[in-house]
């Protein structure tokens, strides 16, 4: 939803962090969508992506 912007606003930051927490769990396009989503963000958002992938917990353990 966020890199077309379907129902939202087209965001690739909440993007990268989805697709990489998919490309995590083995999905290979969600792999291919990551990279293409980095190459559509400033390295201060790929860098912001990255913390927020990094610091996302599912709601059970928050």
């Amino acid at each position: 939803m966020y890199p077309h912007g379907k129902g939202l606003s087209q965001d690739y930051v909440p993007a990268y962090k989805w697709f990489n927490l998919s490309a995590a769990q083995g999905y290979d396009i969600a792999e291919q969508n990551r990279d293409i989503a980095a190459s559509r963000v400033t390295p201060d958002q790929l860098t912001e992506a990255q913390r927020l992938a990094h610091e996302w917990k599912p709601a059970t353990e928050r």
